[in-house]
Protein backbone atom coordinates (compact mmCIF):
# COMPACT_ATOMS: atom_id res chain seq x y z
CA UNK A 1 0.00 0.00 0.00
CA UNK A 2 1.43 3.31 -1.20
CA UNK A 3 2.77 5.78 1.85
CA UNK A 4 0.48 8.80 2.19
CA UNK A 5 1.78 11.94 0.80
CA UNK A 6 2.61 14.11 3.55
CA UNK A 7 0.62 16.98 4.66
CA UNK A 8 1.27 21.06 3.91
CA UNK A 9 1.11 23.90 5.10
CA UNK A 10 1.62 27.30 3.84
CA UNK A 11 2.58 30.79 5.19
CA UNK A 12 3.72 34.18 4.04
CA UNK A 13 7.55 35.52 4.55
CA UNK A 14 8.26 38.83 5.02
CA UNK A 15 12.31 39.24 5.31
CA UNK A 16 14.72 40.93 4.00
CA UNK A 17 18.94 40.17 3.79
CA UNK A 18 21.67 41.95 4.62
CA UNK A 19 25.56 41.41 3.80
CA UNK A 20 27.93 41.98 6.24
CA UNK A 21 31.49 41.04 6.97
CA UNK A 22 32.78 39.57 10.09
CA UNK A 23 33.58 42.49 12.67
CA UNK A 24 30.30 43.50 11.99
CA UNK A 25 28.65 44.04 15.35
CA UNK A 26 24.88 42.83 15.47
CA UNK A 27 22.57 45.85 15.54
CA UNK A 28 20.85 46.88 18.97
CA UNK A 29 16.74 47.05 18.90
CA UNK A 30 16.46 49.55 21.54
CA UNK A 31 14.47 52.43 21.87
CA UNK A 32 12.11 51.17 19.38
CA UNK A 33 8.71 52.17 20.83
CA UNK A 34 6.72 48.79 19.05
CA UNK A 35 9.55 46.22 20.58
CA UNK A 36 9.20 46.01 24.28
CA UNK A 37 11.58 42.96 24.72
CA UNK A 38 14.06 40.68 22.80
CA UNK A 39 14.64 37.13 23.33
CA UNK A 40 17.92 35.11 22.58
CA UNK A 41 16.83 31.35 21.70
CA UNK A 42 19.87 28.97 21.81
CA UNK A 43 22.01 28.73 19.01
CA UNK A 44 20.52 27.04 16.13
CA UNK A 45 22.65 24.28 13.61
CA UNK A 46 20.79 23.84 10.53
CA UNK A 47 21.81 21.60 7.76
CA UNK A 48 19.96 22.03 3.77
CA UNK A 49 20.33 20.37 0.74
CA UNK A 50 18.94 22.26 -2.42
CA UNK A 51 17.12 20.50 -4.94
CA UNK A 52 16.56 21.87 -8.47
CA UNK A 53 16.55 20.47 -12.54
CA UNK A 54 20.46 20.13 -14.00
CA UNK A 55 19.40 23.26 -15.78
CA UNK A 56 18.59 25.11 -12.26
CA UNK A 57 14.42 25.76 -13.71
CA UNK A 58 13.52 26.91 -10.22
CA UNK A 59 16.65 29.43 -9.61
CA UNK A 60 15.57 31.34 -12.61
CA UNK A 61 11.91 31.27 -11.51
CA UNK A 62 13.30 33.15 -7.99
CA UNK A 63 12.03 29.93 -6.46
CA UNK A 64 13.96 27.42 -4.17
CA UNK A 65 13.66 23.78 -2.91
CA UNK A 66 15.30 22.25 0.26
CA UNK A 67 15.30 19.67 2.63
CA UNK A 68 16.96 20.64 5.99
CA UNK A 69 17.31 19.07 9.31
CA UNK A 70 17.81 20.89 12.93
CA UNK A 71 15.68 23.92 13.96
CA UNK A 72 12.06 24.13 15.04
CA UNK A 73 11.19 24.26 11.23
CA UNK A 74 12.98 20.72 9.49
CA UNK A 75 11.23 19.75 7.03
CA UNK A 76 11.23 20.09 3.21
CA UNK A 77 10.69 24.16 2.40
CA UNK A 78 9.37 25.43 -1.06
CA UNK A 79 9.70 28.89 -1.27
CA UNK A 80 7.89 30.74 -4.09
CA UNK A 81 8.11 34.65 -4.87
CA UNK A 82 5.17 36.80 -3.27
CA UNK A 83 6.06 40.08 -3.96
CA UNK A 84 9.41 42.25 -3.72
CA UNK A 85 10.23 41.28 0.48
CA UNK A 86 7.75 38.17 0.28
CA UNK A 87 7.32 34.90 -0.10
CA UNK A 88 5.18 32.34 0.14
CA UNK A 89 6.82 29.14 2.18
CA UNK A 90 5.17 25.74 2.02
CA UNK A 91 5.90 23.17 4.58
CA UNK A 92 6.08 19.41 4.42
CA UNK A 93 7.45 17.05 7.18
CA UNK A 94 10.34 14.60 6.65
CA UNK A 95 9.00 11.36 6.50
CA UNK A 96 11.65 8.98 8.07
CA UNK A 97 10.59 5.77 5.51
CA UNK A 98 11.21 8.16 2.62
CA UNK A 99 14.90 8.65 0.58
CA UNK A 100 16.64 11.43 1.49
CA UNK A 101 16.70 13.15 -2.56
CA UNK A 102 12.98 11.92 -3.14
CA UNK A 103 11.28 15.47 -2.74
CA UNK A 104 7.65 14.81 -2.25
CA UNK A 105 4.67 14.62 -4.67
CA UNK A 106 2.48 17.43 -2.85
CA UNK A 107 5.67 20.04 -3.37
CA UNK A 108 6.91 18.64 -6.57
CA UNK A 109 2.93 19.42 -8.25
CA UNK A 110 3.11 22.62 -7.05
CA UNK A 111 5.91 23.89 -9.62
CA UNK A 112 5.06 20.71 -11.98
CA UNK A 113 4.76 23.67 -14.83
CA UNK A 114 8.47 24.54 -14.43
CA UNK A 115 10.47 20.85 -13.69
CA UNK A 116 7.96 19.25 -15.97
CA UNK A 117 9.12 15.72 -16.54
CA UNK A 118 13.20 16.60 -16.08
CA UNK A 119 14.57 15.36 -12.74
CA UNK A 120 14.93 17.22 -9.87
CA UNK A 121 18.50 16.48 -7.94
CA UNK A 122 20.51 18.04 -5.27
CA UNK A 123 22.17 21.11 -6.09
CA UNK A 124 23.84 22.56 -3.15
CA UNK A 125 24.67 21.53 0.60
CA UNK A 126 24.20 24.72 2.93
CA UNK A 127 24.89 24.96 6.57
CA UNK A 128 24.23 27.56 8.82
CA UNK A 129 25.29 28.73 12.47
CA UNK A 130 22.12 31.01 12.90
CA UNK A 131 22.50 33.07 16.19
CA UNK A 132 18.50 34.39 17.05
CA UNK A 133 16.75 37.48 18.77
CA UNK A 134 12.92 37.20 18.59
CA UNK A 135 11.58 41.13 19.22
CA UNK A 136 8.17 41.26 21.19
CA UNK A 137 5.96 43.74 21.94
CA UNK A 138 4.13 45.21 25.15
CA UNK A 139 1.26 41.92 24.84
CA UNK A 140 3.76 39.56 24.50
CA UNK A 141 3.53 38.77 21.01
CA UNK A 142 6.59 37.98 18.59
CA UNK A 143 6.83 40.76 16.08
CA UNK A 144 10.02 40.10 14.32
CA UNK A 145 13.10 38.01 14.17
CA UNK A 146 16.42 38.68 13.65
CA UNK A 147 19.31 35.93 12.53
CA UNK A 148 22.89 36.49 12.40
CA UNK A 149 23.91 33.43 10.24
CA UNK A 150 27.22 31.83 9.35
CA UNK A 151 27.04 30.03 5.93
CA UNK A 152 29.14 27.66 4.85
CA UNK A 153 28.06 26.14 1.34
CA UNK A 154 28.79 24.01 -1.33
CA UNK A 155 27.39 24.39 -5.05
CA UNK A 156 26.77 20.62 -6.76
CA UNK A 157 25.36 18.01 -4.87
CA UNK A 158 25.79 17.90 -0.96
CA UNK A 159 27.15 13.93 -1.06
CA UNK A 160 29.28 14.30 -3.53
CA UNK A 161 32.21 11.51 -3.03
CA UNK A 162 34.88 12.62 -5.05
CA UNK A 163 38.54 13.26 -4.13
CA UNK A 164 38.01 16.90 -4.30
CA UNK A 165 34.38 17.18 -3.27
CA UNK A 166 32.46 20.58 -4.49
CA UNK A 167 34.22 23.92 -4.09
CA UNK A 168 33.16 25.39 -0.64
CA UNK A 169 32.29 28.96 0.50
CA UNK A 170 31.82 30.75 3.81
CA UNK A 171 30.21 34.46 4.40
CA UNK A 172 28.31 36.01 7.11
CA UNK A 173 24.32 37.59 6.41
CA UNK A 174 21.40 38.60 8.28
CA UNK A 175 17.90 38.02 7.56
CA UNK A 176 15.01 39.92 9.21
CA UNK A 177 11.92 38.90 9.37
CA UNK A 178 8.39 40.57 10.73
CA UNK A 179 5.75 37.90 11.94
CA UNK A 180 2.68 38.49 11.27
CA UNK A 181 -0.47 37.60 13.76
CA UNK A 182 -2.75 34.53 12.40
CA UNK A 183 -5.43 37.00 10.37
CA UNK A 184 -3.08 39.78 10.26
CA UNK A 185 -3.48 41.29 6.71
CA UNK A 186 -1.67 44.63 7.88
CA UNK A 187 0.72 44.67 5.24
CA UNK A 188 1.64 48.70 5.37
CA UNK A 189 2.00 47.51 9.08
CA UNK A 190 4.38 45.15 8.09
CA UNK A 191 6.86 46.96 5.97
CA UNK A 192 6.50 50.02 8.29
CA UNK A 193 7.74 47.72 11.04
CA UNK A 194 10.46 45.96 8.50
CA UNK A 195 11.63 49.30 7.68
CA UNK A 196 12.62 51.03 10.93
CA UNK A 197 14.28 47.72 11.88
CA UNK A 198 16.00 47.56 8.48
CA UNK A 199 17.08 50.91 9.31
CA UNK A 200 19.04 50.00 12.68
CA UNK A 201 20.68 46.59 10.73
CA UNK A 202 22.08 49.48 7.58
CA UNK A 203 23.14 51.94 10.86
CA UNK A 204 25.38 48.95 12.24
CA UNK A 205 27.17 48.68 9.08
CA UNK A 206 24.80 46.33 6.73
CA UNK A 207 24.40 46.44 3.64
CA UNK A 208 21.25 45.27 1.15
CA UNK A 209 22.14 41.62 0.08
CA UNK A 210 23.16 40.79 -3.46
CA UNK A 211 21.72 37.84 -3.81
CA UNK A 212 17.91 36.75 -3.16
CA UNK A 213 18.64 33.61 -1.19
CA UNK A 214 21.73 31.73 0.11
CA UNK A 215 20.89 29.12 -3.07
CA UNK A 216 21.79 32.19 -5.46
CA UNK A 217 24.81 33.23 -3.83
CA UNK A 218 25.89 29.83 -3.41
CA UNK A 219 25.12 28.70 -7.11
CA UNK A 220 26.76 32.21 -7.91
CA UNK A 221 25.16 33.86 -11.18
CA UNK A 222 22.52 31.42 -11.70
CA UNK A 223 20.38 33.06 -14.52
CA UNK A 224 16.78 34.53 -13.66
CA UNK A 225 13.76 34.69 -15.60
CA UNK A 226 13.04 37.64 -16.96
CA UNK A 227 16.50 38.62 -16.53
CA UNK A 228 17.25 38.77 -20.36
CA UNK A 229 16.58 42.19 -21.77
CA UNK A 230 12.66 42.50 -22.90
CA UNK A 231 12.09 42.32 -26.04
CA UNK A 232 11.07 45.34 -28.22
CA UNK A 233 8.36 44.51 -29.99
CA UNK A 234 5.21 44.82 -28.42
CA UNK A 235 3.54 41.63 -29.34
CA UNK A 236 6.38 39.63 -28.17
CA UNK A 237 6.79 41.25 -25.47
CA UNK A 238 2.98 40.41 -24.67
CA UNK A 239 3.53 36.64 -24.95
CA UNK A 240 6.72 36.82 -23.04
CA UNK A 241 4.52 38.17 -20.27
CA UNK A 242 1.95 35.94 -20.69
CA UNK A 243 4.11 32.73 -20.63
CA UNK A 244 5.43 34.02 -17.16
CA UNK A 245 1.36 34.16 -16.10
CA UNK A 246 0.52 31.28 -17.31
CA UNK A 247 2.73 29.78 -14.70
CA UNK A 248 1.49 31.59 -11.87
CA UNK A 249 -2.07 31.08 -12.72
CA UNK A 250 -0.98 27.01 -13.21
CA UNK A 251 0.36 26.72 -9.26
CA UNK A 252 -2.85 28.47 -8.56
CA UNK A 253 -4.91 25.84 -10.41
CA UNK A 254 -3.03 23.09 -8.80
CA UNK A 255 -3.84 24.72 -5.44
CA UNK A 256 -7.64 24.81 -6.40
CA UNK A 257 -7.59 28.62 -6.02
CA UNK A 258 -10.46 30.39 -6.67
CA UNK A 259 -11.27 31.79 -10.06
CA UNK A 260 -7.46 30.04 -11.03
CA UNK A 261 -8.92 27.77 -13.83
CA UNK A 262 -11.00 31.09 -15.41
CA UNK A 263 -7.42 33.19 -15.14
CA UNK A 264 -5.19 30.35 -16.43
CA UNK A 265 -7.99 29.73 -19.34
CA UNK A 266 -8.19 33.70 -19.61
CA UNK A 267 -3.89 33.74 -20.25
CA UNK A 268 -4.02 30.72 -22.43
CA UNK A 269 -6.75 32.48 -25.17
CA UNK A 270 -4.65 35.33 -25.31
CA UNK A 271 -1.55 33.81 -25.99
CA UNK A 272 -2.91 31.83 -29.18
CA UNK A 273 -4.73 35.24 -30.03
CA UNK A 274 -1.67 36.92 -30.45
CA UNK A 275 0.37 33.90 -32.21
CA UNK A 276 -2.26 33.15 -34.04
CA UNK A 277 -1.81 36.94 -36.10
CA UNK A 278 1.44 37.24 -35.87
CA UNK A 279 2.73 33.69 -37.11
CA UNK A 280 4.90 35.22 -39.38
CA UNK A 281 7.16 36.81 -36.60
CA UNK A 282 7.02 33.46 -34.52
CA UNK A 283 8.61 31.28 -37.11
CA UNK A 284 4.77 29.39 -37.00
CA UNK A 285 3.52 27.76 -39.90
CA UNK A 286 -0.54 27.69 -40.65
CA UNK A 287 -1.97 25.48 -38.39
CA UNK A 288 1.28 25.30 -35.86
CA UNK A 289 0.35 22.66 -33.92
CA UNK A 290 1.09 25.26 -30.53
CA UNK A 291 -1.82 27.24 -31.76
CA UNK A 292 -4.17 23.67 -31.52
CA UNK A 293 -2.73 22.36 -28.05
CA UNK A 294 -3.83 25.99 -26.63
CA UNK A 295 -7.13 25.93 -28.15
CA UNK A 296 -6.99 22.03 -26.69
CA UNK A 297 -6.23 22.97 -23.38
CA UNK A 298 -8.79 26.09 -23.42
CA UNK A 299 -11.47 23.55 -23.80
CA UNK A 300 -10.37 21.67 -21.32
CA UNK A 301 -10.14 24.41 -18.18
CA UNK A 302 -13.31 25.39 -20.08
CA UNK A 303 -15.09 22.77 -18.73
CA UNK A 304 -14.34 23.55 -15.39
CA UNK A 305 -14.65 27.02 -16.08
CA UNK A 306 -18.44 26.46 -17.48
CA UNK A 307 -19.60 24.73 -14.65
CA UNK A 308 -18.12 27.34 -12.21
CA UNK A 309 -19.96 29.94 -13.83
CA UNK A 310 -23.06 28.43 -13.64
CA UNK A 311 -22.78 27.41 -10.10
CA UNK A 312 -21.85 31.36 -9.32
CA UNK A 313 -24.77 32.64 -11.56
CA UNK A 314 -27.61 30.36 -10.25
CA UNK A 315 -26.46 30.84 -6.92
CA UNK A 316 -26.82 34.28 -7.24
CA UNK A 317 -30.41 34.41 -8.65
CA UNK A 318 -31.58 31.80 -6.28
CA UNK A 319 -30.20 33.75 -3.29
CA UNK A 320 -32.43 37.00 -4.48
CA UNK A 321 -35.26 35.13 -4.94
CA UNK A 322 -38.59 35.14 -2.94
CA UNK A 323 -38.10 32.12 -1.16
CA UNK A 324 -41.69 31.17 -2.02
CA UNK A 325 -40.75 31.21 -5.48
CA UNK A 326 -38.00 28.77 -5.15
CA UNK A 327 -39.66 25.36 -5.53
CA UNK A 328 -38.61 21.52 -5.29
CA UNK A 329 -35.04 20.62 -4.85
CA UNK A 330 -33.80 23.16 -7.31
CA UNK A 331 -30.62 24.56 -5.54
CA UNK A 332 -29.24 20.56 -5.08
CA UNK A 333 -29.88 20.48 -9.28
CA UNK A 334 -28.55 24.28 -10.28
CA UNK A 335 -25.82 24.79 -7.76
CA UNK A 336 -24.51 21.94 -6.15
CA UNK A 337 -24.64 19.64 -9.37
CA UNK A 338 -22.69 22.78 -11.20
CA UNK A 339 -19.89 22.48 -8.49
CA UNK A 340 -19.72 18.93 -8.60
CA UNK A 341 -19.08 19.17 -12.56
CA UNK A 342 -16.72 21.98 -11.53
CA UNK A 343 -14.56 19.55 -9.70
CA UNK A 344 -15.21 16.98 -11.90
CA UNK A 345 -13.90 19.49 -14.94
CA UNK A 346 -10.75 20.63 -12.18
CA UNK A 347 -9.80 16.76 -11.80
CA UNK A 348 -9.67 16.56 -15.48
CA UNK A 349 -7.56 19.87 -16.05
CA UNK A 350 -5.17 18.80 -13.26
CA UNK A 351 -4.69 15.31 -15.37
CA UNK A 352 -3.93 17.65 -18.59
CA UNK A 353 -1.68 19.42 -17.01
CA UNK A 354 0.34 16.76 -15.56
CA UNK A 355 0.85 15.06 -19.25
CA UNK A 356 3.94 14.96 -21.38
CA UNK A 357 2.00 16.68 -23.78
CA UNK A 358 1.36 19.54 -21.54
CA UNK A 359 5.08 19.50 -20.78
CA UNK A 360 5.93 20.19 -24.40
CA UNK A 361 3.43 22.81 -25.08
CA UNK A 362 5.68 24.83 -22.25
CA UNK A 363 8.76 24.09 -23.61
CA UNK A 364 7.35 25.35 -26.77
CA UNK A 365 6.52 28.35 -25.55
CA UNK A 366 9.49 29.10 -23.92
CA UNK A 367 11.26 28.46 -26.82
CA UNK A 368 9.24 31.01 -29.03
CA UNK A 369 10.22 33.66 -25.83
CA UNK A 370 13.80 33.16 -25.70
CA UNK A 371 14.77 31.73 -29.04
CA UNK A 372 12.86 34.92 -31.42
CA UNK A 373 12.83 33.33 -34.82
CA UNK A 374 15.18 34.65 -37.55
CA UNK A 375 13.07 35.88 -40.73
CA UNK A 376 14.48 34.24 -43.47
CA UNK A 377 16.52 36.47 -46.46
CA UNK A 378 13.89 38.62 -48.00
CA UNK A 379 11.18 37.46 -45.41
CA UNK A 380 9.17 40.01 -43.75
CA UNK A 381 6.06 39.37 -41.49
CA UNK A 382 3.24 41.69 -41.57
CA UNK A 383 2.70 43.54 -38.25
CA UNK A 384 0.01 43.11 -36.18
CA UNK A 385 -2.41 46.02 -36.28
CA UNK A 386 -5.92 47.76 -34.31
CA UNK A 387 -6.94 48.52 -37.79
CA UNK A 388 -7.00 44.97 -38.99
CA UNK A 389 -8.40 43.41 -35.58
CA UNK A 390 -11.27 45.97 -35.58
CA UNK A 391 -12.04 45.18 -39.80
CA UNK A 392 -13.05 41.99 -38.45
CA UNK A 393 -15.22 43.30 -35.29
CA UNK A 394 -16.61 45.22 -38.31
CA UNK A 395 -17.30 42.70 -40.52
CA UNK A 396 -18.90 40.34 -37.36
CA UNK A 397 -21.38 43.32 -36.69
CA UNK A 398 -22.42 43.46 -40.24
CA UNK A 399 -23.20 39.93 -40.62
CA UNK A 400 -25.05 39.66 -37.00
CA UNK A 401 -27.32 42.79 -38.80
CA UNK A 402 -28.33 40.92 -41.43
CA UNK A 403 -28.89 37.36 -39.13
CA UNK A 404 -32.80 36.15 -39.21
CA UNK A 405 -33.96 37.39 -35.87
CA UNK A 406 -36.88 34.11 -36.10
CA UNK A 407 -33.18 31.67 -36.43
CA UNK A 408 -32.17 32.43 -32.31
CA UNK A 409 -29.57 30.00 -33.14
CA UNK A 410 -28.21 31.55 -35.83
CA UNK A 411 -28.36 35.07 -33.72
CA UNK A 412 -26.38 34.25 -30.75
CA UNK A 413 -23.85 32.64 -33.04
CA UNK A 414 -23.77 36.00 -34.51
CA UNK A 415 -23.50 37.83 -31.40
CA UNK A 416 -20.90 35.31 -30.45
CA UNK A 417 -18.94 35.87 -32.92
CA UNK A 418 -18.67 39.64 -32.49
CA UNK A 419 -17.57 38.61 -29.10
CA UNK A 420 -14.52 36.27 -29.92
CA UNK A 421 -13.84 39.06 -32.45
CA UNK A 422 -13.80 41.91 -29.94
CA UNK A 423 -11.46 39.80 -27.61
CA UNK A 424 -8.63 39.42 -29.75
CA UNK A 425 -8.55 43.24 -30.78
CA UNK A 426 -8.40 43.92 -26.94
CA UNK A 427 -5.57 41.74 -26.54
CA UNK A 428 -3.55 43.19 -29.70
CA UNK A 429 -4.53 46.95 -28.27
CA UNK A 430 -3.54 46.32 -25.04
CA UNK A 431 -0.35 44.56 -25.74
CA UNK A 432 0.58 47.60 -28.36
CA UNK A 433 -0.18 49.93 -25.36
CA UNK A 434 -4.27 51.42 -26.93
CA UNK A 435 -5.56 51.36 -23.77
CA UNK A 436 -8.99 53.07 -24.55
CA UNK A 437 -9.22 50.29 -27.74
CA UNK A 438 -8.41 47.84 -25.23
CA UNK A 439 -11.27 48.86 -22.35
CA UNK A 440 -14.23 49.41 -25.23
CA UNK A 441 -13.49 46.25 -26.86
CA UNK A 442 -13.26 44.91 -23.00
CA UNK A 443 -16.71 46.42 -22.93
CA UNK A 444 -18.27 44.80 -25.86
CA UNK A 445 -16.58 41.46 -24.80
CA UNK A 446 -17.74 41.42 -21.30
CA UNK A 447 -21.56 43.10 -22.62
CA UNK A 448 -21.68 39.70 -24.96
CA UNK A 449 -19.80 37.48 -22.65
CA UNK A 450 -23.00 37.98 -20.72
CA UNK A 451 -25.33 37.10 -23.50
CA UNK A 452 -23.47 33.86 -24.02
CA UNK A 453 -23.55 32.67 -20.92
CA UNK A 454 -26.96 33.34 -21.20
CA UNK A 455 -27.76 30.92 -23.74
CA UNK A 456 -25.43 28.37 -22.58
CA UNK A 457 -27.68 28.58 -19.19
CA UNK A 458 -31.13 28.33 -21.30
CA UNK A 459 -30.13 25.43 -22.37
CA UNK A 460 -28.84 24.05 -19.50
CA UNK A 461 -31.92 25.22 -17.63
CA UNK A 462 -34.12 23.24 -20.04
CA UNK A 463 -32.43 20.14 -19.67
CA UNK A 464 -32.91 20.11 -15.55
CA UNK A 465 -36.30 21.49 -16.06
CA UNK A 466 -36.72 18.16 -18.05
CA UNK A 467 -35.07 15.83 -15.53
CA UNK A 468 -36.69 17.61 -12.77
CA UNK A 469 -40.53 16.66 -14.74
CA UNK A 470 -39.48 13.31 -14.91
CA UNK A 471 -38.81 12.55 -11.59
CA UNK A 472 -41.93 14.57 -10.56
CA UNK A 473 -40.60 17.66 -9.18
CA UNK A 474 -42.02 20.93 -9.30
CA UNK A 475 -40.60 22.61 -12.34
CA UNK A 476 -41.50 26.12 -11.78
CA UNK A 477 -38.74 28.00 -10.76
CA UNK A 478 -37.05 26.72 -13.68
CA UNK A 479 -39.16 28.59 -15.96
CA UNK A 480 -38.66 32.03 -13.74
CA UNK A 481 -34.81 31.29 -14.30
CA UNK A 482 -35.24 31.11 -18.07
CA UNK A 483 -37.49 34.22 -18.33
CA UNK A 484 -34.67 36.28 -16.10
CA UNK A 485 -32.05 34.69 -18.54
CA UNK A 486 -33.94 35.77 -21.42
CA UNK A 487 -34.12 39.51 -19.78
CA UNK A 488 -30.86 39.45 -19.82
CA UNK A 489 -29.97 38.12 -22.98
CA UNK A 490 -31.88 40.98 -24.61
CA UNK A 491 -30.23 43.49 -22.95
CA UNK A 492 -26.99 42.98 -23.75
CA UNK A 493 -28.19 42.67 -27.08
CA UNK A 494 -29.61 46.37 -27.21
CA UNK A 495 -26.73 47.99 -25.67
CA UNK A 496 -24.53 46.72 -28.25
CA UNK A 497 -25.35 49.40 -30.94
CA UNK A 498 -23.94 52.13 -28.31
CA UNK A 499 -21.11 49.76 -27.35
CA UNK A 500 -20.16 49.07 -30.92
CA UNK A 501 -20.22 53.34 -31.30
CA UNK A 502 -17.99 53.90 -28.84
CA UNK A 503 -15.33 51.66 -29.84
CA UNK A 504 -15.78 52.55 -33.66
CA UNK A 505 -14.45 56.13 -31.49
CA UNK A 506 -11.90 54.88 -29.87
CA UNK A 507 -10.35 53.31 -32.72
CA UNK A 508 -10.97 56.42 -34.79
CA UNK A 509 -8.63 58.34 -32.36
CA UNK A 510 -6.20 55.78 -32.27
CA UNK A 511 -5.38 57.07 -35.82
CA UNK A 512 -4.77 60.17 -35.07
Amino acid sequence: MPAKAPKTARHLEVERKFDVIESTVSPSFEGIAAVARVDKPPVQELDAVYFDTPNQDLARNRITLRRRTGGPDAGWHLKLPAGPDSRTEIHAPIDASDEADTVPQDLLDVVLAIVRDRPVVPVARITTRREIQVLYDSQDVALAEFCNDHVTAWSGAGSDDSESGPAEQQWREWELEVRQAQGDTSDAASHELLNRLSNRLLDAGAAPAGHGSKLARALGSAPQRGAAPAPADPIHRAVAQHVEEMLVWDRAVRGDVYDSVHQLRVVTRKLRSLLKDSQESFGLADGAWVLDELRELAGVLGVARDAEVLAERYEHALTRMDPALVRGPVWERLVNGAKRRYQMGWRRSLIAMRSKRYFRLLDALDALVTEPPVPALGQQSTPVTIDAAYRKVRKAAKAAQTADPAEADDADEALHRIRKRAKRLRYTAAATGDNQVAQEAKAIQALLGDHQDSVVSREHLLGQAQAAHLAGEDTFTYGLLYQHESQTAETSAEQLDSALRKLNKAVRRSRR
